[in-house]
């Protein structure tokens, strides 16, 4: 009879490992202290039920290898009759074994902490002057299709149209259960190869955007000390700088121990405009503090955006060869116009499943 594999084994030692912690996190789940801090409770509760799984998993284990080694026993001095079901007997459960192994790899890959937040998406025209900002335009209704496809609400919170109909600078949120995991991938220059509506002699112009993807902070999370924020007031103005509105109601606040300056004008009050403005500075406040703590975070949002320029880009979009590359996979498809009207999920879910194929490598190989 073949017994279980040595990788099987040490699967599961690294989960018998967090024995320890998963007692200390039932302790914590029970002191009141806990129950009164959400942003703990919610890190707590994420984590225990991480562990939880550990223990069942663990718990399935230990049935299936006393099942394993009963039958093999019953085998050994069964008759001829008898000893056929008793190795079936057996070799059921070490498929068993087995696939719970597949579960365990699953199991060791690390939850993303943002997992279910809402998201924070900025687009900026980059290189490429007003063609750069006509393709940002496009990014942003490539985005509204995607929310609408997978069933999102997408809220613009500022929009800065430039003169010929793009866009000079927009933010909104997504609001939906799995946006993140799929937004996720968005930040970084995007870059388009087209002849721009400006182009009279017919010439292929590379231009290019820049995508900021933030998942939403809670107050809770990040404190903001009032006495750090400078706070303008002006009045709105639209394309061509000509006014929108006669009373001061566009804010402009400027964090000064990050130098992080957030601007919404879009609200015709001054309020609504202000909530707006501290919503996506969390954000932004929440991706730096991360990105300082752990430098293999990629959601830090100057690394995100870098400079712009044409040669950087995670994706580039050819309009004469109706191509789509995604670079950091090596993806090529040639399926233009269906994915600028939302059907990104042609991108997403190959990158969803290199993530996967990585994380699964990390797990098996290392630690949580």
């Amino acid at each position: 009879m073949s017994q279980p594999s040595h990788e099987h084994d040490a699967l599961f030692e690294r989960l018998a490992a967090h024995a320890g912690e998963f007692r200390e996190l039932e302790q914590r789940l029970a002191d009141p202290a806990t129950a009164a801090d959400p942003n703990e409770l919610r890190k707590v509760s994420q984590r225990y039920h991480q562990l939880q799984a550990f223990v069942d998993a663990l718990a399935t284990r230990d049935r299936l290898r006393d099942d394993i080694a009963a039958a093999s026993e019953l085998a050994a001095v069964a008759n001829d009759d008898d000893r056929a079901a008793f190795e079936q007997e057996v070799l059921a459960g070490q498929r068993e074994l087995d696939a719970l192994a597949l579960h365990v790899r699953e199991l060791l890959i690390p939850p993303d902490p943002d997992a279910g937040r809402n998201v924070i998406v900025e687009i900026r025209g980059a290189e490429g002057g007003e063609e750069a900002n006509l393709f940002a335009g496009d990014l942003l209704y490539m985005y509204r299709g995607y929310a609408q496809l997978r069933g999102w609400k997408l809220e613009v919170l500022s929009h800065d149209a430039s003169d010929l109909g793009g866009t000079n600078q927009v933010t909104f949120i997504v609001r939906g259960d799995d946006a993140w995991q799929h937004l996720k991938f968005e930040g970084g220059p995007h870059r388009v190869q087209r002849v721009p509506v400006t182009e009279s002699q017919g010439r292929v112009h590379t231009s290019s955007a820049t995508v900021a993807v933030l998942p939403e902070a809670d107050e809770v999370e990040v404190e903001i000390d009032d006495r750090d924020l400078d706070i303008d007031v002006y009045r709105s103005s639209g394309a061509g700088g000509q006014h929108v509105n006669t009373t001061d109601s566009a804010v402009r606040i400027t964090h000064r121990p990050s130098g992080l300056v957030v601007t919404m004008q879009d609200e015709r009050s001054q309020l609504q405009n202000r909530a707006r403005a501290m919503q996506v500075l969390r954000a932004r406040l929440k991706a730096h503090a991360e990105s300082e703590q752990d430098s293999q975070r990629s959601a830090d949002r100057r690394s995100q955006v870098g400079g712009g320029g044409r040669s950087e880009k995670i994706r580039t979009y050819n309009f004469k060869e109706g191509r789509v590359t995604d670079h950091r996979i090596g993806l090529t498809i040639h399926r233009l116009p269906e994915v600028l009207a939302g059907a990104l999920d042609h991108v997403i879910e190959p990158l969803l499943l290199e993530e996967r194929e990585r994380l699964l490598a990390q797990a098996t190989e290392g630690g949580l």
